[in-house]
């Protein structure tokens, strides 16, 4: 597992060429590249990065990368393609959405109706698309962001629980620390220009065959009962807390378990500690739970019932 650890070192440094501060949001994000269905949910005001972040990443890995924007007359056809007849040949022709890629940016996806948000979202689960009857294998690593604004609702159609479950993580993207946000000023003062990443000097470090290739190699890594046993606690913990009214699904439970695998690799290890599954608990539980309104009004957030489930839990040894 040393050289996954050595591996996910130069892709921070790669992404560190161009993104200041934001390790957690990075390390998260790179966890979701490296499991297999790991699509992540990005949350954060406009204006923090979100979309250069994940150019950065696609660049640092060797894969192509589209971003599209969802708007609220956006049809699935547009994401995923539709067949087109030629008149001088007589036939339909495939012509390929943006789906048909390795990096998919889904952004604002919460500005697109059910029907749109759902062609992409099967995309995700079964990593192929059908089109007038055919299906069309979509080619690995296939990986989804979408980003939401946590602050506008107007003219949004939020995701249902049942749609936010199939996301690996909502990773959370706050404001940088003054110093971070300082380097970024120097730096466009220095000249540089987010459409031009390649002058930033940021190289590919992996390929998509490395990453496909990670992947079954984080399958090895090893949990104890132990641990099994502390991720199902946790959870039960969601769906016993007082303040919730639907907790954690079996979906969950998984994630947990699959995620806290690829995040032991990461660190250089062939077996799972429970501070692994502490690390990511978070992130990944936060958009399964569903407060009750009186949690609410009191300002309870998802992050602050986990953390007590995660206090009250017996760690371990």
């Amino acid at each position: 597992m040393q050289a996954i650890k050595e591996a996910v070192s130069g892709i921070r440094q790669e992404i560190a060429k161009v993104i200041a501060g934001q390790e957690e949001v990075v390390e998260e994000i790179i966890i979701g590249l490296l499991m297999n269905n790991g699509h992540i949910l990005l949350e954060g005001v406009p204006g923090t990065g979100k979309t250069l972040l994940v150019k950065t990443l696609a660049q640092a890995v060797g894969c192509d990368f589209k971003r599209v924007q969802f708007t609220p007359d956006l049809m699935p056809s547009d994401i995923i393609g539709t067949n087109v007849y030629n008149f001088s040949t007589g036939a339909f022709s495939l012509k390929k959405g943006p789906v048909f890629t390795n990096f998919v940016l889904a952004d604002e996806i919460n500005r697109t109706p059910p029907k749109t948000q759902a062609a992409l979202l099967e995309a995700m689960e079964e990593k192929q698309v059908t089109i007038d009857g055919n299906s069309y294998r979509l080619e690995e690593p296939f990986f989804v962001i979408a980003t939401q604004n946590p602050i506008e609702h107007e003219g949004t159609y939020p995701l249902p629980e049942a749609q936010l479950d199939r996301f690996l993580m909502k990773v959370l993207v706050g404001y940088p620390l003054p110093g971070d946000e300082k380097a970024v000023l120097l730096s466009y003062h220095g000249g540089f220009r987010a459409d031009r990443l390649k002058e930033a000097g940021v190289n590919a470090v992996l390929s998509r065959e490395d990453i496909v290739n990670t992947r079954e190699k984080i399958r090895s890594v090893v949990v104890e009962d132990a641990v099994i046993n502390y991720i199902l606690e946790l959870v039960q913990g969601t769906r016993n807390n007082f303040n919730l009214m639907v907790g954690a699904s079996p979906r969950a439970s998984i994630n947990l378990l699959l995620a806290g695998k690829v995040f032991a690799a990461m660190e250089g290890r062939a077996y799972v500690v429970p501070d692994d599954i502490k690390r990511i608990a978070k992130p990944v539980l936060r958009h399964r739970l569903v407060l009750k309104p009186e949690a609410e009004i009191e300002g309870l957030a998802a992050d602050d019932i986990i953390q007590l489930i995660l206090d009250s839990v017996k760690v371990p040894r």
